[in-house]
């Protein structure tokens, strides 16, 4: 069920959290608000990728 890449894009989300959340807790509130809003954006592109070779896996 889950590939290697899918691996990838949920390490690249648990990294830039925690990143986020030591630069919040360490007193950088707007670089940590900033970083955390990759992690969304992450999660998008792997929802997006995923679909891709969904689709092309049918065809």
């Amino acid at each position: 069920m889950f590939k290697k890449s899918d691996f990838f894009i949920l390490l690249a989300v648990v990294v830039s959290f925690a990143v986020s959340a030591y630069l919040w807790f360490s007193g950088q509130r707007e670089e940590g608000l900033f970083t955390a809003l990759w992690v969304p954006s992450i999660l998008c592109f792997g929802i997006y990728f995923k679909l891709m070779a969904l689709m092309g896996d049918k065809k």
